[in-house]
């Protein structure tokens, strides 16, 4: 990339982000690194316009670290609902105990340490990092996926899985290059908004990427069943046949999302009935 490249792409970036962008998310209107944790947690998997809600609703009621991890985890999926994905708010519920009980009350303040923290991988820790804590560490998800791959689709080589993939180990450098060091907390808010931009303008060149995954359709799904069933043990506990009364899938797509939930430690088994563990 030459200093010329860099330059313009920056000011593209940051003239859009300008005029254009998303400056009221509840989630950057605050520092805290636990409603910063809650916010990038609901927001895997999940569209912003769907998150907002439930994070306030979320907040409203546990609006502390302390108080979701004093929480049953009934609880927490209970207010969860509606968001899918359910082992989030279990990896979201261990990690406020973790920093509760196991770090005095303390949110880790290091990429590393933040790393240790239950369900917390790279981009998570890094999100924290540079959200809650201005740290300039690269980061990098599908919006910020799309607008490298667009801007510098010609700079990059194939990836391992043929012609046209591209990898996420060769746009990492280029997101250090050109990385605010001193604001990259905005920074990457404006990288997250021109590239939903240009995904809503057609551009689908994330889909060039080793990392890509298509999602799959929900309905009739087995991630169907899974929230079904969560949705009914957060009320109650529930045993197979009142299940399938209220499901109306089949036994054994019942008790095939129910070995997955155990396996997770989701649910447990109490006699004949199944419950929020």
């Amino acid at each position: 990339m030459s200093e010329l490249q860099k330059k313009a792409f920056i000011k593209t970036v940051k003239d859009y982000y300008k005029k254009h962008g998303r400056h009221d998310l509840p989630w950057r209107l605050t520092t805290d690194p636990y409603k910063i944790a809650v916010s990038e947690v609901m927001l895997q998997q999940t569209q912003v316009v769907r998150v907002i809600e439930k994070y306030h609703e979320f907040l409203k009621t546990f609006p502390t670290v302390k108080q979701l991890a004093d929480a049953p985890l009934q609880q927490v999926l209970l207010q969860w609902s509606g968001l899918g994905y359910n082992r989030r708010a279990k990896f979201l519920h261990q990690m406020a105990q973790t920093i509760v009980y196991d770090l005095d009350n303390h949110c880790p303040q290091t990429f590393t340490e933040l790393l240790k923290l239950p369900g917390v991988g790279h981009y998570t820790a890094g999100a924290i990092s540079a959200f809650a804590y201005n740290q300039p560490i690269a980061i990098i998800e599908t919006n910020i996926r799309t607008v490298y791959l667009h801007h510098f689709h010609d700079l990059l080589h194939p990836g391992p899985m043929g012609a046209g993939v591209k990898d996420d180990k060769e746009l990492l450098p280029l997101i250090e290059e050109t990385l605010d060091r001193k604001n990259p907390r905005e920074w990457y808010w404006a990288l997250m908004d021109y590239g939903s931009y240009l995904k809503s303008t057609g551009v689908k060149i994330h889909r060039t990427s080793a990392q890509y995954k298509k999602q799959t359709s929900f309905k009739g799904s087995l991630r169907e069943v899974r929230g079904g069933i969560i949705k009914i043990l957060t009320k109650e506990p529930a045993t197979i046949k009142k299940l399938e009364k209220h499901l109306l899938f089949e036994t054994d797509r019942i008790e095939q999302a129910l070995q997955q939930l155990l396996q997770e430690e989701l649910v447990v088994k109490r006699g004949m009935s199944f419950a929020i563990a």
